[in-house]
């Protein structure tokens, strides 16, 4: 039988909509200044943390193979049919965004919109629901 903290799931997935309400209000009042590009890295950063945490308690929960990057957890969940490959790709692509946003951050080019701040509330309007249907298939309800 599996377990998984349903609480902890619904906390992490209840908070996808502030981030994409955050790159919503970002995308509309983008003004290419030092603020702006913090405030971007910021709602990236936090969405992957929020992909990434949500993939941990799945692979956890469900026994599928341990993830050995933060890219692999998003490649397990895609590989476990979590959600689809509309999805994933993208996801793919925002948490290889990790390593510069969290190591190479003095670096980053800040001047510019990212794509994914446009494209994220869509992919994290149809990750939740995909998320929670995986969960009701997986534990028969």
């Amino acid at each position: 039988m599996y377990y998984i903290n349903r609480e902890q799931l619904e906390q992490l997935l209840e908070f996808l909509p502030v981030i994409s309400d955050a790159c919503e209000q970002l995308k509309d009042n983008w003004n290419g200044t030092l603020l702006d590009g913090l405030a971007q890295e910021r709602i990236l950063h936090l969405a992957i943390e929020s992909v990434t945490d949500v993939g941990s308690l799945l692979i956890d929960a469900f026994m599928m193979r341990d993830a050995s990057s933060y890219e692999d957890i998003v490649e397990i969940l895609l590989g476990e049919n979590v959600f689809a490959r509309e999805i994933g790709e993208p996801l793919i692509e925002l948490v290889k965004l990790r390593k510069p946003l969290v190591q190479e951050y003095m670096k980053l080019d800040r001047d510019g919109l990212h794509p994914l701040i446009g494209d994220l509330p869509a992919i994290l309007k149809e990750f939740a629901p995909s998320v929670r249907q995986f969960v009701r298939k997986e534990l028969g309800e």
